[in-house]
């Protein structure tokens, strides 16, 4: 995701970038060692176990970004590729010191929604509003351009919601403008759309070979695996499969439409179907995970055990056929 960023932002003449994250974050963001496309990142960090909310993070960075030009936020669990471009020089034409990238949505009750007048001024911004009542289908596409004079509305040491405090505050004083955009967008908050943008990005880099054959195991297309993952004989990988960092994947194993994080292990005659398998998770032998279902880190499923769909196991857990019994969606 970072990579597919930085990329972006690079063709439309982005050459610094500051990652609002904590220092854990910012410690496997360097481990990863993501292309940059020649982008200077630079980090700023929320005071440890103090989170600042959405804008609370942008003053904490208000010395990294400087006073002298406006600069472009970018939400984290946004998927989107768009003139970064077009939205700056539109930011610049107007008087406002923020600029919204608006997207339509068939469902505008998710978002923040907003409501335009002439030349593109945002007259109301209502955040998440009730289903059906909302003002229009523009929402908040987690992108936008802010001038500096933003920095006199967002108070320091606190958390600060953009969408809640900022925003209606810029309205007041007509200040706040939108652009549309439109094309590839997804908002990758949910496991499904997170799921859906790695078969989008899997697809970009899907080779000519749909189906290889190595080792006497089998990998269809489109695949990525990390360095040092391990499959054992018979087993089948993809379509649609990510293998992190040192995943160990035993014999005769099926897995597609997943993603395996880092240091995961999945035991012999195991199926694994449209799930998230955290870092470090041990799957036993004979498991079969259905679509939908998230593995968080550390946690562990016993042989012979089946997890329905949308099955959810919290971090360090211990799932096997006693615990199935209660019939509960969220293991914890």
């Amino acid at each position: 995701m970072l990579q597919w960023t930085f990329e972006r932002l690079a063709a439309n003449g982005i050459n610094e970038v500051v990652l609002a994250a904590n220092r854990l974050t910012e410690f496997y963001v360097k481990q990863q060692r993501i292309p940059r496309s020649g982008i200077k990142v630079k980090y700023s960090h929320d005071p440890p176990k103090m989170p600042l909310g959405t804008a609370g993070p942008i003053k904490k960075a208000e010395k990294l970004l400087g006073h002298n030009e406006p600069f472009i936020v970018l939400n984290g669990d946004i998927f989107a590729d768009l003139s970064y471009k077009e939205l700056v020089e539109s930011h610049k034409e107007g008087k406002a010191i923020a600029t919204i990238a608006l997207h339509e949505a068939d469902d505008p009750s998710r978002y923040g929604v907003a409501e335009l007048a002439e030349n593109n001024r945002i007259r109301r911004f209502i955040e998440k509003p009730p289903r059906g009542a909302a003002p229009s289908n523009l929402i908040n596409a987690g992108v936008y351009v802010l001038s500096p004079k933003v920095f006199d509305y967002i108070s320091a040491g606190r958390a600060v919601s953009m969408e809640r405090e900022v925003f209606p505050k810029l309205t007041e004083k007509n200040a706040l403008y939108g652009h549309r955009v439109t094309g590839l967008w997804i908002d990758i908050g949910k496991p499904e759309e997170y799921l859906q943008t790695n078969k989008i990005l899997l697809d970009m880099l899907r080779t000519k070979t749909l189906l290889q054959k190595t080792n006497n195991f089998e990998l269809k297309n489109p695949v990525a695996l990390d360095k040092s993952v391990a499959i054992g004989e018979n087993s089948v990988i993809g379509p649609y499969a990510v293998l992190g960092k040192n995943v160990a994947v035993g014999k005769n194993v099926q897995i597609k439409d997943t993603i395996i994080f880092p240091g995961a292990k999945i035991d012999d005659f195991t199926t694994i179907n449209g799930a998230l398998i955290g870092e470090g998770a041990l799957i036993g032998k004979k498991v079969n995970i259905s679509q939908g279902c998230i593995i968080a880190d550390q946690a562990k499923v016993k042989d012979g055990v089946s997890l329905q769909q949308k099955v959810s196991v919290c971090s360090a857990r211990e799932v096997n056929e006693d615990t199935l019994k209660s019939k509960s969606k969220n293991i914890c």
